[in-house]
Order: C-alpha cells, then structure tokens, then sequence
C-alpha cells in the first residue's frame, strides 16, 4: 500500500459513498481487501447509521423506547449493510478506477497466500 490515507473528512466523505482522488486509489483497494476488511465495512456502516442514531435519541419520549428503537435500527441497518458488503466494496473499486471482479480476486489471493505461508510455517516446525 501506498503511504497515502484519507484525512478525517475524505474518510467520511469515502464512507458516504463519495469518491476520493486518484492518488488514494491505491488506499481504497487496501481498505476493501486487506485482513480486516469485513471490520472496515461494519466501521463504514455504523458510520453512516449515526446519524440516524443520534436523530432518535433527540425525539421525545420514554429513554427505553427511544434506545429500543435505535438498537433495532442498527440491527436492521447491519444487518442490509453486510447482507450487500462484497457488492458495496466492489461499487467502490469501480468507482476508483478498478475493473469488476478486482476485489474478489485479490481478497482470495491474500488468502491463499496467508494459507500457504501458514503451511510452510506448519511444516517447518513439524521438521518436513
């Protein structure tokens, strides 16, 4: 990965499905397929839920209706959130440049690599 990163408010605007510059392309392909990936689009998520979080706590009413239903909103709102997450991910490569299907692709082959070096790492203690 590149040694450029989004400041906080290119984050923010990234994680409201804006697109960045071309110089963070490189970012945004880290972002959707490095090891935690999956942690990074529930973070995107519960970002973008916030807002609706905070506008139901501000409405009038008992506190355990009102937290109740924000509880329920974030559920529901995770749960259409990672229902859609490889799509999401791979809207937003093509949004920066990438050819469809590069999100999935690079993703399993982080995997296999991580798997084959775990293998390696295995056989070396096992003395093979």
């Amino acid at each position: 990965m590149g040694k450029h990163r989004p400041n906080a408010l290119q984050w923010v605007w990234y994680t409201f499905g804006g697109k960045l510059p071309a110089h963070l392309s490189e970012w945004v392909l880290h972002d959707v397929t490095c090891r935690t990936w999956v942690l990074r689009h529930i973070l995107r998520a519960l970002t973008q839920l916030a807002p609706f979080c905070v506008a139901v706590l501000l409405l009038p009413g008992p506190l355990q209706i009102r937290v109740s239903s924000m509880l329920l909103g974030l559920l529901v709102g995770l749960f259409y959130s990672m229902s859609a997450m490889v799509e999401t991910n791979e809207h937003r490569l093509i949004k920066h440049g990438y050819p469809p299907g590069i999100g999935r692709e690079t993703r399993a082959i982080h995997r296999d690599l991580r798997r084959t070096t775990r293998e390696e790492a295995r056989r070396r203690r096992q003395g093979y």
